[in-house]
């Protein structure tokens, strides 16, 4: 039988063990940061260019607030940002068409793990101009990239150092384009943008990194390619898929399922639900929904489309309406409008949610702001933090949360 000597001195390890695991959970929250990287425009783009390169803040993971804002890189147009997997490193386009005789670049940045400082590493040309989106394979081998003016797509290769290579496969949208005039645009729309040639929009791989999926704003089209994981290739998947004309498809979203797709069109300011076969990528259309409130006339253009981290609400972003719409996500993936919140601000050109999924946080480009809002999980609804982070024309917002570094 244990003495009450043995007793009080088993007590007293445990007690010491605890004080040390609570000091060094302690220690583990208070050294923990989470980064969050703005991009903006440096040239006229819509109507306002006030950024100077890449803005980083810190964000308070009690309240959402971004501080501590300083320039992390001086960079032309960088409209997009993706991290890399490993999280060591940051790309971003350059939104330019003079780069290496009429294209556009790309620039590879390594992220420094304790103050979220960016060092540029090297800037190649994305093959074609004024690239609109950009994307990483979950290796973290390529780089997928959309240039919008080029009305092409590249596929770039990314080094063990974080490095740039130049595009190992290029693919030029080519055929006929769609009206200028939307065909399910709300009344007296005039949300002309994109339909005087091919424009490709965004590309990103589906979840299990067998098939690349591109849109092409200007012939309401997106391909589906296949891709050979080993050398960067991609092979047309059958005929594209067309959507309504003058519709803009813009950008897309996967359901964390794999198997629905949600696409968001720029000039109908309409959201298309598919099914998507994995095994074969192939997108079938089950419902299309507008994104703006019943009864809503005039001009509107939708910008971004994202999806909550547990699958069960969708948002998109309204341009000149200048609202974040919510959708419920049925058991079918079919959609139900709940309503919309006001972004507080101009002009939202993306959104996004914070690593917990308990913000979310909207660049409004015209008024040079990114805004937070508080994400209720259960009903998806959003209220306003009070928080404005201001930042000269954000077209992009990204995070990092150091404690995955």
């Amino acid at each position: 039988m244990s003495s009450r000597r043995d007793f009080l001195k088993n007590a007293g390890a445990v007690a010491v063990a605890h004080s040390v695991f609570g000091t060094l959970k302690m220690r583990a929250a208070s050294t923990r940061k989470i980064f969050a990287y703005a991009g903006t425009y440096t040239s006229a783009a819509d109507g306002s260019a006030h950024g100077e390169g890449i803005y980083l803040f810190e964000m308070d993971a009690r309240t959402g607030e971004l501080v501590n804002r300083k320039l992390a890189a001086k960079t032309p147009n960088p409209s997009w940002i993706a991290m890399h997997p490993s999280k060591k490193f940051l790309y971003t386009i350059n939104e330019v068409a003079d780069f290496a005789g009429g294209t556009g670049s790309v620039s590879a940045f390594a992220v420094d793990a304790a103050s979220g400082d960016l060092t540029l590493l090297n800037t190649v040309s994305s093959a074609g101009a004024a690239p609109a989106h950009m994307s990483l394979d979950a290796t973290g081998k390529f780089a997928f990239v959309a240039n919008y003016m080029g009305g092409s797509i590249a596929v770039l290769p990314i080094e063990t150092s974080g490095r740039l290579g130049e595009a190992v496969d290029v693919h030029h949208d080519v055929g006929s384009i769609g009206s200028a005039q939307a065909a399910d645009a709300p009344p007296g729309s005039f949300a002309i943008s994109g339909h005087d040639a091919p424009h490709a929009h965004m590309i990103a791989a589906d979840p299990r990194n067998r098939f690349v999926l591109a849109t092409d704003l200007g012939q309401d089209r997106m391909y589906i390619y296949r891709f050979d994981a080993a050398t960067g290739k991609l092979s047309p998947n059958g005929a594209p898929v067309s959507l309504p004309s003058g519709d803009g498809p813009r950008h897309f979203v996967f359901h964390p399922g794999g198997r629905w797709l949600y696409l968001l069109c720029e000039e109908s300011s309409t959201i298309v639900f598919f099914y998507y076969d994995p095994g074969h990528g192939i997108l079938k259309a089950q419902q299309t929904i507008s994104a703006l409130p019943s009864g809503f006339a005039g001009t509107n253009f939708g910008s971004e489309i994202q999806i909550s981290p547990d699958g069960k609400f969708l948002y998109s972003a309204n341009r000149l309406h200048d609202t974040i719409t919510i959708c419920a996500v049925g058991a079918d993936g079919r959609l139900t409008r709940i309503g919309e919140t006001s972004t507080m601000g101009d002009y939202p050109r993306h959104f996004t949610f914070d690593p917990s999924g308990n913000f979310l946080y909207a660049c409004d480009q015209r008024s040079d702001c990114v805004t937070c809002f508080r994400v209720d999980r259960a009903t998806g609804k959003l209220a306003f933090t009070g928080n404005y982070a201001a930042v000269g024309s954000p077209a992009m917002i990204a995070f990092l949360d150091s404690v995955n570094l």
